[in-house]
């Protein structure tokens, strides 16, 4: 079995229903706009995005944390990146290689935590 490590990553209600609609099984492409896919390393950080922008900042005014599996040899092909504090550490997968990366997925993409803001 494969070397794997786990990742997570904040989405909001649009995203969290694309990856429903795929079984759970692979990030939904990225938009335009979007050229980086950035999966973070540690839930904290993951919780802190999802609650503190997500769920106040969206139109649903919701968040989700989202776990997952990423085999470690593919994953050791990209650098992670701190973008605040240590805490605050994430890949920079590019957006043409987000097929790639969800392929090198183990298992399924987990819901673990939900935010809501009246």
């Amino acid at each position: 079995m494969a070397e794997t490590v786990t990742l997570f990553r904040p989405v909001g209600k649009k995203e969290l229903d694309l990856i429903a609609a795929s079984g759970y099984r692979e990030f939904p492409r990225r938009l335009p706009e979007q050229p980086i896919f950035y999966p973070v390393t540690n839930e904290e950080y993951a919780i802190q995005i999802a609650r503190d922008w997500n769920a106040r900042l969206s139109v649903d005014r919701s968040g989700f944390v989202t776990r997952f599996e990423v085999r470690k040899a593919y994953l050791d092909l990209y650098e992670t990146h701190i973008v605040g504090g240590r805490k605050h550490e994430e890949y920079w997968i590019p957006a043409d290689e987000l097929k790639e990366f969800n392929e090198n997925l183990v298992g399924k993409i987990e819901v673990i935590a939900e935010f809501k803001n009246p």
